[in-house]
């Protein structure tokens, strides 16, 4: 699924009860996260829910381009992780660091309809990837 995607979806629903079942449905879309994955390592902090991000950089005509796969034991949270990865997968580093996550989570509407905790933890999910954009810059 494409942020683009998302964006249009979104745009058809419009009650935030069908938008939250949409959410859910695009984290029963993830790619399951194998038990090995699930280590300390891998562990985003700072959010209420499990989460666990793995990135795997990978060679393309293009250049480096990392790829993201996670979960989480929260349905909503696999959901706003599934929006993460069609911001961000499949990306550059620099193209990473450049994209503005408030912008996309206003056009969404997230900002207002997502509880502080879930806030908090969508920005500390954001703030791994940027780091380990920031790293494969510096590798």
């Amino acid at each position: 699924m494409t942020l683009d995607e998302i964006r249009d979806n979104f745009a058809y629903l419009d009650d935030w009860e069908d938008r939250y079942r949409y959410i859910i449905e695009l984290g029963r879309s993830l790619t399951p996260l194998p038990d090995a994955a699930r280590t300390d390592e891998n562990k985003v902090r700072g959010c209420t829910s499990q989460v666990w991000l793995v990135t795997t950089p990978r060679a393309t005509n293009d250049g480096r381009v990392l790829d993201f796969t996670g979960d989480s034991d929260a349905h909503i949270v696999r959901g706003l992780i599934a929006i993460l990865f069609a911001t961000y997968s499949g990306r550059r580093p620099e193209e990473i660091l450049g994209v503005d996550p408030g912008t996309v989570f206003t056009e969404l509407g997230l900002k207002e309809h997502l509880s502080p905790q879930r806030s908090n933890g969508l920005a500390s999910m954001v703030r791994r990837i940027h780091l380990d954009a920031e790293a494969a810059l510096a590798a």
